[in-house]
């Protein structure tokens, strides 16, 4: 892994998951009680093993790098590893990045300064567990230039996707964006199709040079999915890994392949839903490959009052660290840490964030209630869809969305 260089794609504005992104790079959003979304791309390149690793970020990105120095700090001048963020900094003329092939060709001096053999570019907004090692492995067994990470998914949900054909070697002979009839399915499993993660791993050289033709391409749109791997995969050395048969120790059957892009607020509350319930579709528990992130020193979570009608308990639910239940009912829900609920209040089927507090008799079902939120007692949410619109956002599968910092009363 030593001349391997790793560029997390960062900088998404993730219009789609406003108002969590209002204030916020959607990598930076908060997850599951105790984490960023960009952990878990993190933590699979540190459990795997890359310790080079650069954060390209652009949007409202204070937050995000504000959780790198205070939980990602690992740089050592004795073994060359890092992981260093690296803002827009306009080094091919006064622009934001154009596109995600955009990004990496106006920071193609990192790749200059590093030499590596081969370049991993992956997003660094989805919820999954990742041996990029075993990616790598097939890679240089098919001696291929470029690597994509792909998925199974069912046929009917094809067009949501970016879909990848191939042939029996696992070449990539087709690609088609959200295709609107059927395509082509995986050899010897006709009921699935092959859905691009938007993950890549490139030997250096061909990268370089496919990036300085885009760049002069006027007609482009600088990304990879659009421009860079059309171009390629005709050329027949673009290979398709199959990410369902990638294998982490400690995890169980059900969640194998588990990969959830939470680019919408249906979805992110859907993969926040998996992370509770006895045998969750997505194990934060798994010791053998944990996901990393930093906490800040709070005491253990606190459950208060017992009694026949005040009794402080969660059920199918995650508490973060400093949280306190004094005297209220938790179902189903992800409580992030230092989050009050106090009495008589009810929660379920919710994601709470952090240093959020809930007052005396308030309900909340099926919500998001980001950070620094004030809930009056006795207010109520996700109870009548109608008046919460008037405020906030609500989903179409009818997710309250309370914004970072607002005051319900």
């Amino acid at each position: 892994m030593s001349n391997v260089l790793t560029m997390i794609m960062a900088g998404g504005e993730g219009t789609r998951l406003k108002p969590l992104t209002s204030d916020r790079t959607k990598p930076a959003v908060p997850f599951g009680g105790n984490y960023r979304i960009i952990d878990f791309v993190l933590s699979n390149f540190v459990n795997s093993g890359f310790m080079k690793i650069f954060v390209l970020t652009q949007f409202k990105s204070h937050s995000l790098l504000q959780h790198l120095r205070e939980g990602w700090r690992v740089s050592s001048g004795i073994v060359k590893q890092f992981i260093d963020p690296v803002p827009a900094q306009m080094r091919t003329g006064k622009k934001w990045y154009e596109g995600t092939a955009d990004a990496i060709f106006q920071n193609m001096n990192l790749i200059d300064d590093e030499d590596p053999d081969q370049v991993c570019i992956f997003g660094g907004d989805h919820i999954y567990r990742m041996d990029v090692g075993q990616m790598l492995e097939f890679h240089v067994k098919c001696q291929a230039v470029l690597t994509v990470a792909a998925i199974p998914v069912l046929v009917k949900d094809a067009i949501n996707f970016g879909i990848i054909e191939v042939d029996e070697e696992w070449r990539m002979t087709g690609f088609v964006e959200k295709p609107k009839s059927a395509p082509k399915t995986i050899p010897g499993n006709p009921d699935y199709v092959l859905a691009s993660m938007g993950n890549y791993i490139f030997e250096r050289g061909p990268l370089v040079e496919e990036l300085n033709k885009d760049a002069k391409d006027k007609n482009s749109v600088h990304d990879f999915g659009k421009n860079i791997l059309p171009k390629m995969f005709p050329a027949g050395n673009v290979f398709v890994y199959d990410f369902s048969q990638n294998y982490i120790e400690g995890v169980d059957e059900a969640e194998k392949g588990y990969w959830k892009d939470v680019g919408t607020l249906d979805t992110y509350w859907e993969a926040n839903m998996d992370l509770v319930g006895l045998h969750p579709h997505f194990n934060l528990y798994n010791k053998k490959w944990p996901v990393l992130t930093y906490i800040p020193p709070l005491p253990p979570a606190k459950f208060v009052h017992f009694s026949d009608l005040r009794t402080g308990h969660a059920i199918n639910s995650m508490i973060g660290s400093g949280a306190i239940i004094s005297g209220a009912l938790v179902v189903n829900s992800v409580v992030g840490y230092n989050v009050r609920i106090h009495s008589f209040a009810h929660v379920e089927h919710s994601v709470i964030m952090n240093n959020v507090k809930v007052g005396r008799g308030a309900k909340i079902r099926k919500a998001i209630i980001d950070k620094h939120v004030e809930i009056a007692p006795e207010a109520r949410i996700g109870y009548n869809l109608a008046e919460d619109r008037k405020k906030f956002v609500v989903t179409e599968n009818g997710i309250v969305v309370i914004p970072k910092g607002a005051k319900v009363v």
